[in-house]
């Protein structure tokens, strides 16, 4: 069994996403202490114990510690990743319902799914766009794109807006299984060809995205940026409004966003997206600080090299990296200077793996 220490390096969920994908991947059991020990409230939230489930639903896992708040959980999967069809549901998690992130469950299967033998199909439900979590456009607009040039052969669609704190969103993940994942090298982005994105409400009066839309605009062309943000205003069954932009270079994608909230105006919410994405394209990375530690699994898993270079070195990204050590699947090594990240997997090929 790994020993795995949630409270390690930046202390938080995304030690349990990686521990869980890797040990449906290889069959390993694992034991986790101190889960997202480095949070306000720890061990598992209601999106974190969904990921539980989901995982232990494809490889048909033993669990122990599954429950709401727990800090310790034992995870011995019982076969190989089963390809199917599945629905998960954060908001069954916790009484009351839940607005955590459906995202984060499609983190933690989507990498077994690809490589299980056959197609599949995941419901999934509870947030789609909430603070602290990566929205669901920014899975489809840059994740997904960038993951598919390493062989990962997937798309999500979403249903319906799930905001905080009601939730209640929808998204239809397929899978195509048999994957072979190749490395990826992203060392220079190339030049901007434009930055697309879209202003959402739900609920709310039409000028709110249409006041957003325009201030961003407004800002990234005076930046002398090609632009295009459409205003759209979708049905859901609460409020709530966001802006999700995606900077799309020749060789590379990045991904920022804001949500709006109460007595937040709608000019000051594009200008939250704006600055973030002004910052990281000053900085000729080709990574952005989010999609720099999500490349990690894949890179690992995958059957050559990779290398890339990112906007910033995070503690996600360090402490992903040492999760995956832990599995002995791949050599990570960061280089601060250059901020490039290189991955060299110790295993070539599926077949390989316990």
């Amino acid at each position: 069994m790994i020993h795995i220490d949630g409270s390690y390096g930046e202390g938080g969920g995304q030690v349990l996403r990686t521990s869980l994908s890797l040990a449906a991947i290889t069959g390993e059991a694992i034991r986790i202490e101190n889960i997202r020990a480095g949070r306000k409230k720890p061990g598992l939230a209601a999106q974190h114990l969904t990921a539980v489930r989901a995982a232990a639903a494809i490889c048909q896992a033993q669990v122990r510690g599954d429950a709401l708040r727990s800090m310790m959980l034992e995870f011995v999967p019982g076969s190989q990743v089963q390809a199917g069809h599945y629905t998960f549901d954060v908001s069954e998690a916790r009484q009351g319902g839940s607005a955590g992130a459906l995202t984060l469950v499609l983190q933690t299967i989507l990498l077994p799914l690809a490589l299980a033998a056959d197609d599949s199909q995941v419901t999934l439900r509870g947030g789609t766009h909430v603070p602290f979590s990566p929205p669901l456009t920014y899975i489809q607009e840059v994740y997904l794109p960038i993951a598919s040039r390493m062989g990962v052969q997937a798309s999500v669609r979403l249903n319906a807006w799930g905001w905080y704190p009601q939730g209640g969103g929808e998204a239809v993940l397929r899978v195509t299984g048999g994957n072979t994942l190749e490395g990826i090298n992203l060392l220079d982005r190339g030049a901007l060809r434009q930055v697309r994105g879209v202003a959402v409400v739900t609920e709310l009066p039409s000028h709110i995205p249409d006041r957003m839309a325009h201030r961003a605009e407004n800002i990234l062309r005076d930046a002398n940026l090609q632009v295009n943000i459409k205003p759209q205003r979708e049905r859901g069954i609460a409020p709530g409004a966001g802006i999700f932009l995606t900077a799309e270079y020749k060789n590379s994608l990045a991904g920022f966003s804001a949500l709006g909230r109460q007595n937040l105006p709608a000019e000051k919410v594009a200008e939250m997206a704006c600055e973030e994405l002004l910052d990281f394209h000053e900085k000729v990375a080709p990574v952005d600080v989010h999609l720099a530690d999500q490349l990690l699994l894949p890179s690992a898993l995958a059957s050559s090299q990779s290398q890339y270079r990112v906007a910033e070195i995070s503690t996600h990204l360090t402490t992903n990296a040492w999760v995956i050590q832990q599995f002995g699947l791949a050599e990570i090594t960061i280089d601060e200077t250059e901020k490039i990240v290189a991955i060299a997997p110790l295993i070539s090929s599926p077949d390989d793996r316990p």
